[in-house]
């Protein structure tokens, strides 16, 4: 007898789905954050001294989407039955033209000898968060797997270690990574979405974690018995150089502004296109193996687009353009950051937490692991939270989230981010696949 049995497909459509509008509803929610965290007393006043005005713009657009008044991707459902997918390009616009802009405004008055005098204890922490990842995989495997055996069990292509591995590499590297694990262990496609929900899900949790912890760095700072003076004196330096040249912008000046910025996006983009596409040759070139693997993240444009913004910025911030600091520079790319923010809130649905529980508890368990080792070495060597926060977002995070979380703590900091990021990147695979053995171990025992 033949199955006539079909799959129900679920409309999904919000309310908003052009992109003007759903930008014009960030935009609103942005500016009312902005207004009520300037307050000087009463319920806002007391509440931003709580929660800080950055979480607040990843968390609205984020109930924006669990409400289903936008959505990052949906399915439309016609009367006769047929489906269309649609999506948002905000987050796309956000990361690939607004990110690089900001980051080449940040770096504008950067003091590059002022960052490396911050000494070992970044490099420290980020290495932490990397060997965090690490064993947290294995232990995550192993505890869960004591009271749920099928969470983590599979076999062959669809063994839950092998979609694992894609995080480990997406939460040590990034997504070029990310992609190479999913070809190095072969986990089977049509059950990577699920390891991606578990990504998107857990890591934006994390994220939020340490966005409310930048609002109380006074107090960890504190507990930690951190020391802090370089943070403090490359900040006071660069408040200093901002104050001496600090002027009232021209349109001149904002016109010279938009040129620095998106003449950087736009050489960024047609230097990384090419780079990523010659190294794509390069890479496609070599034999299948461990070697092929290791180097994939250079054939990915993003990593060239964000390095070659850092380089620039670095560059011009040798040169007369520095001064454009004055004119508001880091202001300017302060906004840009808060844009982005705000797309990475909207693709998080807060009722997907309780959906595929099992690998979600896997996630969490890891992350707490990578979460607890970073307080304990930090407490030990008296690191001070921004060198947790950022050493976990270069590799949780990647390019894309750790200088959002660096400039929360001073506009001048997002440099740090994204050095740190970008080292992630290159030992992203080889860190991953560390993970990914002991994993397998774990998931055999």
């Amino acid at each position: 007898m033949q199955d006539t049995t079909t799959e129900i497909i679920k409309d999904t459509t919000p309310l908003l789905t052009n992109d003007t509008m759903v930008f014009g509803l960030l935009m609103i929610a942005l500016g009312l954050i902005f207004y009520t965290s300037h307050q000087k007393s009463g319920f806002w006043h007391s509440f931003y001294k709580i929660v800080p005005a950055l979480f607040m713009a990843y968390f609205i657009p984020a109930v924006f989407t669990t409400t289903g008044l936008i959505a990052p991707e949906w399915t439309t459902v016609a009367e006769d039955g047929t489906a269309t997918e649609g999506s948002t390009n905000l987050y796309y616009m956000a990361s690939r033209y607004l990110l690089p802009a900001a980051l080449v405004l940040m770096t504008l008055s950067i003091d590059l000898k002022g960052v490396f005098n911050l000494g070992p204890k970044a490099l420290i922490m980020f290495f932490t968060g990397t060997i965090g990842i690490i064993l947290g995989g294995p232990i995550a495997v192993l505890l869960v797997g004591t009271f749920s055996p099928e969470t983590v069990g599979g076999a062959g292509a669809d063994a839950v270690w092998r979609g694992l591995s894609t995080l480990a590499g997406s939460w040590i590297g990034g997504g070029a990574n990310q992609t190479a694990m999913l070809e190095i262990y072969g986990y089977n496609p049509s059950l990577y979405g699920g390891m991606v929900f578990v990504d998107i899900v857990v890591a934006n949790i994390w994220m939020a974690l340490l966005l409310i912890g930048i609002g109380k760095t006074t107090r960890i700072d504190k507990w930690l018995k951190a020391d802090n003076s370089a943070i403090e004196r490359l900040k006071e330096k660069v408040y200093t150089y901002s104050k001496k040249v600090e002027r009232n912008p021209s349109l001149t000046d904002l016109m010279i502004l938009a040129a620095i910025a998106f003449g950087t996006v736009s050489l960024a983009h047609l230097l990384g296109g090419y780079l990523s596409g010659f190294f794509e040759s390069y890479v496609n070139g070599m034999p299948k193996g461990l070697a092929r693997n290791v180097v994939s993240f250079l054939a990915s444009s993003f990593f060239w687009m964000i390095s070659i913004t850092t380089i620039i910025g670095i560059l011009l911030s040798n040169t007369k353009a520095r001064s454009y600091e004055g004119a508001g520079a880091s202001k300017f790319g302060s906004v840009f950051i808060y844009i982005l923010v705000a797309t990475i809130g909207m693709k998080m649905d807060l009722t997907l937490i309780f959906e595929n529980k099992g690998l979600i508890v896997v996630g969490l368990v890891w992350m707490a692991i990578h979460a607890g080792l970073l307080i304990l070495v930090a407490k030990l060597i008296r690191a001070p939270y921004f060198f947790l926060a950022v050493g976990s977002q270069a590799n949780v995070g990647g390019a894309a989230s750790a200088p959002i979380v660096a400039a929360a703590f001073h506009p001048s900091l997002a440099t740090v981010g994204v050095l740190l990021a970008v080292f992630g990147y290159a030992i992203g695979t080889v860190g991953a696949i560390l993970c990914t053995v002991l994993m397998q171990l774990a998931a055999a025992g």
